[in-house]
């Protein structure tokens, strides 16, 4: 029996929930009386919580996000209906930000905030039978200098087969509309020495994949460093991911991001539009010059992996603006592009564009929205399937040399534009498309369609397809396949979604 369980919905398996860990690592003498019990959306809600209800707990908290809302309603409502007695708290973005836009009514309490003192001086009362009145809870932020950090949490099972998330700082400073970090505009440190103990802990413990969340990791370029030289001074392989600035890499980081070894540093770059009135619009900082000449940087002299993203329906910008976008930043990077489609969350000011700009969204998560006065919905549609291709083809790497025959003279939107159309009327999908019926009809489209001749793209595909050790040949190709001797020093061996971006093959 645990009289309080912490439990979230992650969005993958791979995928750990650091909260759930800072609130447990901060529930002091209620510690020993508490469970984390982690689960996976579309998992079965009922085996939840019949799973929670199993250990007969007087609290139940759960983190509450974009991409697991409609679980965390249908699981609120079955335990009260199950149990009634039993405390229901709510925590995280989606439960801490009004309106609420999924029906979190049956909760009995929701914290707004950060919850690492609040969810244990609530647990406190509720366990002596002092009920607070009021429902909703707004939490002050914490010390970071003071707070338990969560990394002892990790279990060795997580270490061995998941992602284990860290971050050395909470904020943003900046104001971009549409992302609920600008609702916190002071940037807060957790102390690098106290951090870097811990990252070394981690690292005794086995952990080689890290994943930071901070949202301004160069903002600190002292901080940055730091970091950068903990993963440099080791020499077994790992993976580190950080979030960046794209206009802020002054020499002093950009030495030490040169001397990292291909798919070990992967940086997520957030562009989101490199039209200055569109940005200002927003409240975006735009720096196009800098962000240009960084992007060279980081794709000419390092081994970076670059991840960088780009927003579809922002407010007053039309689809050849974007077309645009992309086809000048594909000129700047061959890494990574993420073509997102852009969300109304609440907590974000994006309403005030509504009216001005006919902005419409979906009701359910994650908000997509559905059109505006420059998108209308037929089109809208159309983009996120192309969204949604150009991830399969593109971004998966799988297609790395292949894919550039599909445009021609720069013009990457339009090229793939009209693939995705007639790669949508041969599927009707843009879900379960197998990587060998993928690689037919990438050859199918650049024969028949392109003109092509077919010999060529069968060379083409299988270099492509066979940078990775051990994969089948697709049928249609195996006629064409020479297999060639897997002790090549140049075939992948680790992290093959960065190194097939990377010419390291």
């Amino acid at each position: 029996m645990k009289e309080i369980i912490l439990t979230t919905f992650n969005a993958r398996y791979t995928h750990t929930s650091i909260a759930m860990r800072y609130l447990y690592a901060n529930l002091r003498e209620l510690q020993p009386h508490a469970l984390i019990l982690e689960s996976v959306i579309n998992t079965s809600v009922a085996d939840v919580a019949e799973h929670i209800l199993a250990h007969q707990p007087r609290i139940v908290g759960i983190g509450a996000y974009i991409w697991n809302a409609l679980e965390v309603q249908e699981l609120t409502a079955l335990l009260k209906k199950v149990s009634p007695k039993t405390f229901i708290i709510l925590g995280g973005p989606e439960a801490s930000h009004l309106p609420h836009r999924v029906d979190f009514s049956k909760a009995d309490y929701i914290i707004q905030g950060e919850g690492e003192n609040a969810f244990y001086a609530l647990c406190r009362r509720l366990l002596n039978d002092d009920l607070p009145e009021e429902r909703f809870i707004k939490a002050p932020m914490v010390d970071l200098s003071t707070i338990v950090l969560p990394y002892d949490f990790y279990s060795d099972h997580d270490v061995k087969h998941r992602y284990c998330y860290v971050e050395a700082s909470r904020g943003c400073p900046f104001t971009c509309e549409f992302c609920l970090s600008s609702a916190d505009k002071k940037v807060r440190d957790i102390p690098m020495e106290r951090f870097l103990g811990e990252l070394e802990k981690l690292w005794q413990r086995g952990v080689r994949n890290f994943k930071f969340i901070d949202r301004t990791f160069n903002l600190s370029i002292e901080n940055a460093t730091q970091l950068l030289d903990f993963f440099l001074s080791k020499k077994e392989e790992y993976f580190v991911h950080f979030e960046v600035i794209p206009d802020h890499f002054p020499k002093a980081l950009r030495e030490k991001i040169a001397q990292f070894p291909p798919a070990a540093l992967q940086l997520e770059v957030g562009i989101q539009t490199l039209d200055p009135n569109i940005s200002q619009n927003i409240h975006r900082r735009l720096n196009v010059e800098k962000i240009e000449e960084n992007l060279a940087f980081l794709q000419n002299e390092t081994h970076a992996h670059l991840h960088v993203d780009l927003i579809v329906g922002l407010p007053g910008e039309s689809i050849e603006g974007f077309g645009r976008n992309l086809n000048r930043l594909h000129a700047l990077t061959q890494c990574e592009i993420q073509i997102g489609i852009l969300k109304k969350l609440s907590g974000t000011t994006l309403s005030r564009h509504d009216e001005i700009y006919g902005m419409v969204y979906s009701d359910k998560p994650p908000y997509d929205i559905v059109q505006n006065d420059l998108i209308p919905f037929a089109l809208m549609q159309k983009m996120k399937r192309f969204a949604r291709f150009w991830d399969m083809v593109y971004n998966s790497g799988n297609f790395k040399r292949s894919c550039e025959l599909l445009w021609k003279e720069g013009k990457v939107f339009e090229g793939f534009y009209a693939f995705s159309e007639w790669l949508y009327i041969q599927t009707e999908s843009t879900w379960q498309i197998a990587l060998d019926r993928l690689a037919e009809l990438v050859f199918r489209y650049l024969c028949e369609e392109q003109g092509y001749e077919k010999e060529r793209i069968k060379a083409q595909l299988i270099e492509d397809i066979m940078t990775v050790r051990g994969r089948k040949m697709p049928s249609f190709l195996r006629d064409n396949y020479v297999p060639r001797d897997e002790s090549e020093e140049n075939t992948i061996k680790v992290n093959k979604r960065q190194l097939k971006h990377a010419n390291a093959v």
